[in-house]
């Protein structure tokens, strides 16, 4: 709302945001934040999901691909398996390629058949949005200047512009920052309160999406030209990755450079290509704060830890910290009970460490058993010996697949 005072010829114009109360905003509509929502939304605890891009272009975004069994236990959980999951097929053999020979790895055969399932993320992303949508939730899309305010106190608030240029204000019990790790939400914990960790590998991802046929099963090759993988995303779309050095740049990739490379660390001379849609340089990074909450405000997924992307836990860590939140929430709205918001983040860190440590060591397993020039010989030995073992240990093969799965 605008007011204008007038005062003689002068007039005070005053911006006052509209005010709305809701029980819980949650701050970004990635996956983080649609699955705290709808989450919430069948407990019967209101709130209203505030994202600074548009509704077309959140729905767009190309990211993970492979949902863990611990995140699909999530949704069927709470009755939402049906409709978010169909179609999603399961991802339980995943091919090794080392010197162009391929070894299959059949992650059900060692899990009692609790492997994960293949989704592109953006059509989970698009479920997540009409269903929450269509069971009455709401998400107001490009919010623009979203501010969170008193965090640290008994009724914070969230101020944000529509597409209009409307100022609001929403007042509520809580926050759940889910606005990624470049969002809003995680500089509003003072510097002091937060114990913060990184780590930087001296690779880097140099990533493609295609629209080019997807592999039979999810594809790691490893030779001494370099690490390259092909993932599925969808029927008629791939998504490859290549190693290469931290920043480098990406105008040195040419489509031209990509296909041939890929059809050499693939060991492919027959690989199809296809349009190229998507090019990104991406750093082989970890990244964790702790806490992961303040006061009334709760940090849920890449706002609080970033993991490599080998292993493809990014999206799962995601959607296990939602769990956590919408139940301890749910208890201490519902029956009073705040206990499980004080364990929130300890709860959340234990699994954030121990799929750092399985996306560092499988990230250090296929780039040093690929590239000897980064490495170094010794190294190299040692991480082709990792995939050895994959295949010649059970025990190896049994903890392997239950990382894998979010099981262990």
């Amino acid at each position: 709302m605008v007011v204008l005072y007038g005062l003689g010829r002068v007039a005070i114009v005053v911006d006052v945001a509209r005010g709305e109360a809701t029980t819980v905003v949650v701050v970004g509509a990635g996956v983080a934040g649609l699955t705290v929502a709808n989450l919430l939304h069948r407990n019967g605890i209101g709130c209203v999901v505030l994202e600074r891009h548009s509704r077309a272009r959140v729905e767009r975004r190309q990211r993970a691909g492979v949902l863990d069994f611990a995140a699909e236990q999530v949704y069927l959980r709470s009755g939402l398996g049906d409709r978010l999951l169909s179609g999603a097929p399961r991802s339980g053999l995943l091919e090794f390629r080392v010197d162009g020979v391929p070894r299959l790895f059949d992650a059900d055969l060692h899990t009692d058949g609790r492997a994960g399932r293949l989704i592109p993320q953006q059509l989970l992303v698009r479920r997540l949005v009409s269903t929450l949508l269509d069971n009455g939730g709401e998400v107001r899309f490009s919010a623009a200047d979203v501010a969170l305010h008193d965090v640290d106190g008994a009724r914070p608030h969230v101020t944000y512009r529509d597409p209009d240029g409307v100022a609001h204000r929403l007042d509520a019990d809580y926050v759940a920052g889910c606005d990624g790790f470049h969002g809003v939400s995680r500089a509003r914990i003072p510097p002091e309160v937060l114990t913060t960790y990184r780590h930087s590998d001296d690779v880097g991802w140099f990533t493609v999406l295609a629209d080019s046929p997807p592999p039979r099963h999810p594809l790691l090759a490893i030779n001494r030209h370099g690490f390259a993988a092909h993932f599925g995303r969808g029927p008629g779309a791939s998504r490859f990755y290549l190693q290469c050095p931290p920043g480098d740049d990406l105008g040195s990739w040419t489509d031209e450079r990509v296909w041939r490379q890929l059809r050499l660390r693939l060991a492919d001379d027959g690989l199809p290509d296809g349009p190229i849609v998507d090019k990104a340089v991406v750093d082989a990074r970890s990244f964790v704060v702790d806490p992961m909450s303040h006061g009334r405000l709760f940090l849920v997924g890449d706002a609080a830890h970033i993991v490599p992307p080998m292993g493809g836990k990014g999206m799962n860590l995601a959607i296990a910290d939602a769990d956590v939140l919408a139940r301890a929430l749910t208890a201490a709205v519902r029956d009073g009970d705040d206990g499980r918001l004080r364990e929130y983040s300890p709860t959340c860190l234990r699994r954030v460490w121990n799929d750092q440590e399985f996306s560092r060591w499988m990230t250090e397993m296929v780039f040093h058993g690929a590239d000897e020039t980064t490495a170094g010989p010794f190294r190299r030995q040692l991480a082709r010996s990792r995939i050895d073992r994959l295949f010649t240990s059970s025990a190896a093969a049994r903890a392997f697949a239950e990382l894998m799965a979010g099981t262990a």
